[in-house]
């Protein structure tokens, strides 16, 4: 399992539009050097490539989470 921050995704993404899959995959074994599996790759460079960031989340009133409202 690994993390990619979104600028490591943005760099993936472009080189998936620069240079297509296998110019990806190059790029993120680049970024994450224990990723051995070329087929693994492949399959990480189409998820990441695809995936768009998330709308910001509601807001919360300050002092005040989900878990603490629940139990008062």
């Amino acid at each position: 399992m690994f993390i990619v921050t979104e600028e490591e995704a943005a760099t993936i993404r472009q080189a998936y539009e620069r240079g297509g899959e296998w110019v990806a995959v190059a790029e993120l074994r680049r970024l994450f050097p224990g990723l051995k599996d070329n087929a693994e790759a492949v399959r990480w460079v189409r998820t990441i490539a695809a995936w768009h960031a998330l709308p910001p989340g509601p807001l919360q009133r300050k002092g005040t989470s989900g878990r603490d409202a629940l139990s008062q």
